[in-house]
């Protein structure tokens, strides 16, 4: 078994061979969040005593490279743990599988960035119209605003502390949990479109942000499909890290600082033409994903019992 474990540990990247032989049910799925909310109060707990020994800016400019993977670490230590314990017993199922026949590697990354961008684009109506349905209830618009605060102070100190933050950690991190974790297991327990979908709520649901909720699930849609036919948490990584590596460089133009929509700076015949043509080129590169073949029905995850015996 020893020699089995070390042999399927070399077909996957070190970063994920720890958790290969976990991969959770819908009860292991709330066990997850509830581990997440645990690691919030533990980020909170490791930022205040950091605060102690910095000036209040430097803490507040510096304290989310504490308090973001802070809260990740009770999920992956639970998640490490279990897969310990059922390397034991059960099947491993990878969670990079990078499965791209018939195309490349290098072309389905390019389209990913391709379709991302376009799909934020094609979003920003929905956004817009979240926004504006959202805050007519009473006492929300002070609430949006404090929300608005939070993700400007994310993406507005040192250029480099945003892209680690948010193009880097948030991607790593997020992808491991929602799609690496969750939806790799419950790949295995319901049928592929009721996985995505539940997925996709629970990644719009640890964002604690409901103008960003809407469109966090189409997005953890389109990522998961993008899983579900590839394998591949890299290639959801690296979409993932297009979409906030955007809001970053959005945030550090000084034209469009204060610019939430692209609405507010286009023409309504160009926004229009925009939206329709962002819409088309997201279709169009999701047709290029449907068209890989499925080796499972459960989607193109690899087992470790085959990659032992390639």
């Amino acid at each position: 078994m020893a020699l089995k474990l070390r042999r399927a540990a070399r077909k996957d990247y070190d970063l994920f061979k720890g958790y290969a032989y976990y991969a959770p049910d819908v009860r292991g799925m709330f066990i997850l969040f509830a581990l997440l909310l645990l690691g919030n109060v533990l980020g909170g707990i490791l930022t205040a005593i950091f605060a102690l020994f910095m000036t209040p800016d430097s803490a507040a400019t510096y304290g989310t490279l504490i308090a973001y993977p802070a809260q990740f670490l009770p999920p992956m230590v639970y998640c490490s743990l279990k897969s310990r314990r059922n390397a034991l017993f059960e099947e491993g199922i990878m969670l990079e599988s990078s499965h791209f026949k018939p195309y490349s590697g290098w072309l389905l990354a390019l389209l990913a960035v391709v379709l991302t961008a376009s799909l934020a684009f094609a979003t920003d109506w929905i956004n817009y119209w979240n926004y504006r349905l959202t805050t007519l209830t009473p006492g929300m618009e002070k609430f949006y605003d404090l929300i608005m605060k939070v993700m400007k102070e994310l993406t507005g100190g040192p250029v480099w502390v945003s892209v680690l933050t948010v193009a880097v950690m948030a991607p790593l991190f997020e992808e491991w949990l929602c799609r690496g974790e969750v939806l790799r297991g419950l790949l295995q327990k319901m049928k592929p479109g009721w996985a995505i979908v539940v997925s996709a709520i629970f990644f719009a649901v640890i964002h604690m942000n409901p103008w960003q909720a809407l469109n966090a699930f189409i997005i953890g849609c389109i990522l998961g499909y993008v899983y579900y036919k590839t394998g591949s948490l890299i290639l959801t990584m690296i979409m993932h890290a297009t979409n906030n590596g955007l809001a970053v460089v959005m945030a550090n133009i000084d034209s469009l600082k204060d610019v939430e929509y692209f609405k507010e700076i286009m023409s309504a015949p160009s926004y229009l033409l925009a939206t329709l043509a962002s819409i088309a080129v997201v279709a169009g590169i999701l047709f290029i994903y449907k068209s890989i073949p499925l080796t499972d029905r459960r989607g193109n995850l690899h087992r470790v019992r085959e990659q032992v015996t390639d």
